[in-house]
């Protein structure tokens, strides 16, 4: 995938078009007017969405999809492999294949560009510098790994000078980016299946940083503050950062903080986003947005009214004194930082319960961090362990979530394996009681299983 991008107005097909991030970048290129196309197994709102502007979307793949009488240019994320019959055919007709991280790349350099990288935290935080910028009137385009109310999605096309963007570091392609600025949240080892140590990911991290005109990173990050050369630092911990945050109250429904900004005091903030790890991202969030001349006035206005993207501490609803969230984690220092907030929410009231539901991501994931993982849910009250969701991998670690549940249980009272999403279901409409704040926790399909428990319990009640 080293064909050279061409934004002359030569259309583009995206096989598997519907994916967060793929979705992302043909909203913008299809909204600037190209001719976009795609394919997908599944509708979803995303390709709704897109239909909506002019792309002509494809159910499941075929070798029918490309129209060669107007040879497109082929769009493919580290999913696709191969064997796809829309890659076989782009191959052999010498079709350009493109990674979806070149068109990103090849979209930075048309903006003054904001490129948001990190293990954890890079949604949240990419979502949060475009609500502040597009609150202060800046009208970003903004390519992101969440959908976010405020611009009913994933994508937003601006008329502005800057792109907000996800930098992912998962396959290893944010160093073809060079944005104006770059923010590292911290650097941990995550995605087992394309690195095989630490240092690679901090190599990768370096090589964006040498990219960036601007740096920006979390200095309470030990990895990143010893390995990224920094020209712009935020911390909750050390004063001699440029922006640092101090008398933090962390509450059950905000959080509030006055944050300084080199010594000297901007004033208070209060957050609707919770928890340690996301006044760390709003610190990230702030130093973008002074960096682009943003008023703080204009900031603190801004920052309450910020709900988050989906699937980040989302909340889906409530049914008998049960509340219901869905939340993207799934790595340990994710899942510790989600429960914290947990515990927080469910703080006012002694007999809350935080009820864990965990699908395990990736056999890889799972087995390179199964210690780490035993040890993440500590604030729960009661955990329950469903099987791994294996995103395309093969089980050559011999892992299951029996062995995830087993070893949390070496750690925890109270854990329990259920092994479908439907015995999670059964298990949780017929164990959930008024109080509990059920979160599920997981990058895979766990989700689906939220709306029908939220009225298999009303139906009890009825």
């Amino acid at each position: 995938m080293l064909s050279p991008i061409d934004l002359s107005g030569k259309p583009f097909h995206f096989i598997g078009i519907g994916g967060i991030g793929m979705s992302a970048i043909a909203h913008i290129l299809v909204r600037q007017g190209y001719k976009v196309s795609g394919s997908d197994l599944a509708q979803n709102q995303l390709i709704t969405q897109l239909q909506s502007f002019g792309a002509k979307i494809f159910q499941g793949h075929s070798a029918d999809n490309i129209d060669l009488s107007n040879p497109p240019q082929i769009v493919c994320s580290s999913a696709i492999n191969e064997l796809n019959p829309e890659f076989q055919v782009a191959k052999s007709h010498n079709l350009p294949i493109l990674h979806r991280s070149d068109v990103l790349a090849a979209l930075i350099t048309q903006f003054q560009s904001v490129a948001i990288a990190g293990t954890h935290g890079k949604t949240t935080t990419s979502s949060l510098v475009a609500y502040l910028f597009l609150q202060a009137g800046l009208d970003p385009t903004i390519v992101v790994g969440g959908e976010v109310r405020a611009w009913d999605g994933n994508a937003r096309l601006g008329k502005g000078k800057y792109l907000i963007a996800e930098a992912d570091e998962s396959d290893g392609s944010l160093t073809k980016f060079t944005p104006a600025i770059g923010v590292i949240t911290n650097i941990e080892l995550d995605h087992t299946d394309h690195y095989h140590s630490l240092e690679q990911v901090i190599s990768t991290f370096q090589t964006f940083a040498e990219r960036c005109q601007v740096v920006v990173t979390c200095i309470d990050c030990e990895t990143t503050a010893t390995n990224i050369k920094a020209d712009i630092t935020y911390s909750l911990c050390q004063p001699s950062a440029d922006y640092y945050a101090v008398d933090i109250e962390y509450g059950c429904y905000s959080t509030k903080a006055q944050v300084l900004e080199r010594g000297q005091v901007l004033g208070e903030i209060s957050l609707s986003i919770l928890g340690k790890h996301n006044l760390s991202n709003a610190l990230a969030a702030i130093a973008v947005a002074r960096w682009a001349g943003i008023s703080w006035s204009d900031l603190q206005a801004a920052l309450p009214d910020f709900i988050g993207a989906s699937r980040r501490f989302e909340l889906k609803g409530k049914q008998n004194g049960v509340t219901f969230i869905d939340d993207y984690a799934h790595h340990p220092s994710e899942i510790l930082a989600t429960l914290a907030s947990a515990k927080l929410q469910s703080s006012h009231q002694v007999q809350n319960r935080v009820v864990a539901i965990f699908q395990p991501h990736r056999y890889s994931r799972t087995a390179q961090f199964l210690t780490e993982f035993s040890c993440a849910f500590n604030d729960a009250d009661l955990v329950v362990v469903t099987d791994i969701y294996a995103a395309g991998e093969k089980n050559i670690e011999n892992i299951n979530g029996e062995k995830m549940a087993e070893a949390i249980a070496a750690h925890h009272p109270q854990v329990h394996f259920q092994g479908s999403l439907d015995s999670v279901q059964t298990f949780l409409t017929n164990n959930l009681r008024s109080g509990d704040l059920a979160i599920f926790l997981g990058a895979g399909n766990l989700n689906r299983v939220i709306a029908p428990t939220i009225q298999a319990i009303a139906n009890i009640s009825q």
